[in-house]
């Protein structure tokens, strides 16, 4: 099956940034848990401390030429952006909606995804997610 994305999906983890990196925690629960082959989104955005820096990263999940495992129904048609923190308690730092546009626009150039085209999880599911407090339309305005 070759993999060629249309939409972009925006996640929350649902669980704290801790300053740790936990994208493996993920991708370890992803794949011993839920018996998926890797973890379910393309990308992450977390908040890493290292050499006695603060610094939100981009974190690579599932290679962007193969479907993902993160929305059901979606996974054959979009790419899965996950932001590491629970936003139904606590508002998104802007820092990291901002690295995260930088995402999704490089996946927009790359395989010519519309901005009518990238949705929140909850789109697709009874899921508040990426957030109660995560404004997905002030996110997404300026595509």
């Amino acid at each position: 099956m070759t993999f060629h994305p249309t939409e972009i999906i925006v996640h929350h983890s649902l669980t704290q940034d801790s300053g740790t990196v936990s994208w493996g925690a993920i991708r370890k629960y992803h794949m011993e848990t839920m018996g998926w082959s890797d973890i379910g989104y393309h990308a992450g955005i977390e908040l890493v401390s290292s050499g006695g820096e603060d610094n939100f990263e981009v974190l690579l999940g599932r290679r962007w030429d193969i479907p993902g495992a993160h929305t059901v129904g979606y996974n054959n048609t979009s790419l899965g952006l996950c932001f590491v923190g629970n936003f139904d308690v606590v508002e998104p730092p802007e820092e990291a909606l901002l690295l995260g546009k930088k995402v999704i626009e490089l996946w927009m150039k790359l395989f010519g995804i519309f901005s009518s085209n990238i949705h929140p999880h909850s789109a697709f599911s009874d899921k508040s997610c990426p957030g109660l407090l995560f404004n997905f339309g002030e996110f997404i305005g300026d595509y």
